[in-house]
C-alpha cells in the first residue's frame, strides 16, 4: 500500500508541475507559487479537520514547517526555472538530486536497510528520470548557468520536504502538511512583497494557481502516508518519479515527439517500479 500512495503522489506532483509550468509561462512565477500554497493551505486544514488526528505534538508541526521551508524553496525556483522555459534542465537536476539526497538521508541517519532489490530500483531510478527529461543535452541546450543553479537549489528544498515530512508522527494525521504550507506561505511572503505589481492578475489565472497548489498539497498528503508505511527510501525515490508525467503529458496533449533517450527513460523507470514494489 505505501508503494501505491507513494505512486500517486508522483502522479500528483507530475500533474502539479506540468500545470505549474504552463501557468508560469503566462504569469509571473512568483504568483503562481504563493497561490499555490495558499491553496494547499486551505486544502490541507479542510482535510486534517475531515481527518482527525489522533495526537499532535509540538515536534510534528516543527517538522511540517520545516518541510514547508523545503516546499517553498522548491517551487520557487522551480516555477522560476519553468518560467524561463527550461523545464528540461531544471526538472532532472532537482529530480534526481533531490532523490539522490533523500536516500542518503535515509540510509545515512534514519536506518532505512533497503533490499537488493530496492537498491536496484533506486540505482536505476536516477538515470531513468535524467532520461525521461531529456538528458543532459536538449534543443541544442546543454547544462549550465542559472538554470541549473535554478534546479539545484530546488533539489535541496525537495530533500529537505521529503525528509522532513516523513519524521512526523503518524498519528499526527495531516497537520504537519497544513504546518509546512503556513511556513511556505511565511518564507515566501517577502518574495510576494517584491513582486506585489504581478499579482495584478485575473481571477482565473489566480485561481488556477489555488487549484495547483491544492493538488500539491494532495501529492504531500499522499507522500506523507507513503512514508508512515514504507522506507523513507523507498518511498522518496517512487515519489520522485513525477517528471514521466509531464513527459507523457508533453506527448500526448502538446504533441511533442518522445526521443530514444526518452523511450529508454520511461522504460527504466517502470522497471525502476516493479524492483521497487517487490523489494
Amino acid at each position: 500500500m505505501g508503494a501505491l500512495l507513494a505512486l500517486a503522489s508522483a502522479v500528483c506532483y507530475g500533474l502539479v508541475d506540468f500545470a505549474g509550468g504552463l501557468l508560469s509561462r503566462r504569469i509571473h512565477f512568483a504568483v503562481v507559487t504563493y497561490w499555490g500554497q495558499l491553496g494547499g493551505l486551505f486544502l490541507a486544514v479542510v482535510a486534517s479537520c475531515v481527518m482527525p488526528a489522533v495526537s499532535v505534538r509540538a515536534t510534528d508541526l516543527f517538522w511540517g514547517a520545516l518541510s514547508g521551508v523545503g516546499s517553498a524553496a522548491a517551487m520557487h525556483f522551480l516555477n522560476r526555472g519553468l518560467s524561463r522555459g527550461a523545464m528540461s534542465v531544471v526538472i532532472p537536476v532537482s529530480a534526481v538530486t533531490g532523490v539522490a539526497l533523500s536516500v542518503v538521508c535515509g540510509v545515512g541517519f534514519l536506518g532505512d536497510r533497503p533490499t537488493v532489490l530496492a537498491w536496484l530500483g533506486i540505482g536505476v531510478t536516477v538515470p531513468a528520470l535524467w532520461l525521461v527529461a531529456g538528458g543532459s543535452v536538449r534543443n541544442g541546450r546543454r547544462m549550465g548557468g542559472p538554470a541549473t543553479v535554478d534546479g539545484l537549489i530546488a533539489s535541496l528544498g525537495v530533500a529537505v520536504q521529503y525528509v522532513g515530512l516523513a519524521q512526523a508522527a503518524p498519528a499526527s494525521g495531516l497537520w504537519p502538511v497544513a504546518a509546512g504550507r503556513l511556513a511556505a506561505i511565511v518564507v515566501l511572503s517577502p518574495s510576494a512583497v517584491r513582486y506585489a505589481g504581478h499579482f495584478r492578475q485575473p481571477l482565473a489565472r489566480q485561481a488556477q494557481a489555488f487549484g495547483i497548489g491544492a493538488g500539491a498539497a494532495i501529492g504531500l498528503g499522499l507522500y506523507l502516508l507513503a512514508a508512515q508505511q514504507q522506507m523513507l527510501a523507498i518511498a522518496v525515490v517512487l515519489a520522485s518519479l513525477y517528471p514521466a508525467i509531464p513527459t507523457v503529458l508533453g506527448l500526448t496533449v502538446l504533441h511533442e515527439k518522445v526521443t530514444r533517450a526518452q523511450a529508454v527513460g520511461l522504460a527504466g523507470a517502470a522497471g525502476a517500479v516493479v524492483l521497487l514494489t517487490l523489494g
